[in-house]
């Protein structure tokens, strides 16, 4: 059996379709925002990235400059509305739901960090305590981060709660 004949051609042909669906959600998502932006009169570089099949799209901006503040706010909720406002661009334009991540000024991965010591730090707590802990409420991305986190320490977590106060809950498994 020669090389090419253990390629599954059928699936790399959907691989390779599903690439250049998430590259032309990236390059939709990144013409809406370059265009927010000169309305904005706001300077920024944006960076695309394909991780996992899921569109990360980052408005980057030097150092010094935090002109691009404005468009996180207070715990990231205009970034949040952004990236929802951006997503809705996406579905206009190609009529498919878009996952995309919109990062600015780097803001999401300083709070995935912060995140990730939070729920270390819960995951001791609930180690030591053997009793359930109670995080405060979060985003539904910032619960995803969390929840993976936990999932990878061997414990268990769950969301509690309704709509703002929609927050995770940490407990031992039971062996």
């Amino acid at each position: 059996m020669t090389a090419t004949e253990n390629i599954d051609a059928p699936a790399l042909e959907t691989q390779i379709e599903d690439e250049s669906e998430v590259l032309d959600e990236g390059e939709v998502a990144a013409d809406y925002l370059e265009e927010l932006l000169d309305i904005a009169d706001l300077d920024g570089d944006i960076d695309i990235e394909i991780r996992g099949g899921r569109t990360y799209i980052s408005i980057l901006t030097e150092d010094a400059d935090t002109s691009l503040n404005s468009l996180i706010a207070d715990k990231g909720e205009t970034l949040d509305a952004l990236q929802e406002l951006t997503r809705l661009a996406v579905l206009t334009a190609t009529g498919e739901r878009s996952r995309l991540i919109l990062d600015i000024a780097g803001y999401r991965s300083d709070r995935a960090d912060q995140l990730k010591k939070m729920a270390e730090e819960a995951i001791d707590t609930a180690r030591s305590t053997g009793e359930k802990v109670h995080l405060d409420p979060m985003s539904a991305y910032e619960r995803k981060l969390v929840h993976d986190v936990i999932a990878d320490a061997g414990l268990h977590s769950e969301s509690e709660g309704e709509s703002t106060r929609r927050h995770i809950v940490i407990s031992v498994l039971d062996s």
